[in-house]
């Protein structure tokens, strides 16, 4: 059984800094792609970061300079450190396990909620 369980979200300041961290199980977790995704309320859920089986970290623009993925692959767990964060981060953060075959579809875990108010 495939499981993808988050943590680390949380009210934080405007300024302030996060870390998402993301545990998988049931995969051979270091073949897949790691994403992060986040979904605001009334929009689409949309990437954030992903770093793949080579290590290779794609950003969008919005959070580019701001935050960093990374994995552990001895601890099958891949993270996201979240610095400057801004009211437009606030969302719920999904973690997303992409297998190396494009046709096998994506896992994901159930979210954490991210909320950045003064």
């Amino acid at each position: 059984q495939v499981q993808l369980v988050e943590s680390g979200g949380g009210l934080v300041q405007p300024g302030g800094s996060l870390r998402l961290s993301c545990a998988a199980s049931g995969i051979i977790f270091s073949i897949y792609t790691m994403g992060w995704y986040r979904q605001a309320p009334g929009k689409k859920r949309e990437l954030v970061a992903e770093v793949t089986s080579g290590d290779k970290k794609t950003y969008v623009e919005f959070v580019e300079g701001r935050f960093t993925i990374s994995r552990d692959n001895a601890k099958n767990t891949v993270y996201l450190q979240m610095n400057s964060l801004k009211p437009e981060d606030t969302a719920i953060y999904y973690c997303s396990a992409q297998h190396i075959v494009d046709a096998i579809p994506p896992y994901w875990g159930q979210g954490t909620q991210v909320t950045v108010s003064s």
